[in-house]
């Protein structure tokens, strides 16, 4: 049975920033209690991860962005279905609506802690200025995994305008 929380880390760590998503995975891994906590890593969102929502109370998808403000943002979500030519890398939104889709009910409660990345050449390494967001990133997240509730997090919210509406502008 899955726990009830999942932190779903998703980028490529061979395209330098692209990495902060899985390192935040990892520092969930090895210094916060997951006794309550699944964590899983992919390179992107596919529309097989909404199974991943099952049986959750809240979800937290972790990423690079080139859209947030530095050092990170963190949105509440809402479904929204965005499926392109192809269906190989989805936003968590979408991910949220094939769900919907598939259960016939709401997700879970999902939000997206997107982290500042500037740099995502392949080869590179994780860029110095993604290297500080990173770590003010990983305080944020163990202290938002000691309340997993999701009103506790809406409390924590960064902006106003949500990421998505961002990313489509």
């Amino acid at each position: 049975m899955p726990k009830p929380v999942l932190v779903f880390g998703y980028g490529n760590p061979s395209r330098g920033d692209d990495a902060l998503g899985p390192l935040l995975v990892e520092y969930v891994q090895d210094h916060c209690d997951t006794d309550g906590i699944d964590v899983l890593i992919d390179f992107q969102l596919q529309i097989e991860h909404a199974l991943d929502l099952e049986h959750r109370e809240l979800v937290l998808f972790a990423d690079a962005s080139v859209a947030c403000e530095a050092p990170f943002e963190l949105n509440e979500l809402e479904p929204a279905l965005e499926i392109g030519y192809t269906t190989h890398a989805l936003h968590p939104a979408s991910v949220m609506a094939v769900y919907a889709s598939i259960n016939k009910q709401r997700p879970p409660p999902c939000f997206l802690l997107a982290v500042k990345g500037e740099a995502f050449e392949l080869g590179e390494s994780l860029s110095a200025s993604a290297e500080r967001h990173l770590r003010q990133a990983e305080s944020f997240i163990e202290a938002l995994l000691q309340n997993p509730r999701p009103a506790a997090w809406r409390s924590k919210k960064f902006q106003s305008r949500p990421l998505f509406d961002k990313i489509r502008t």
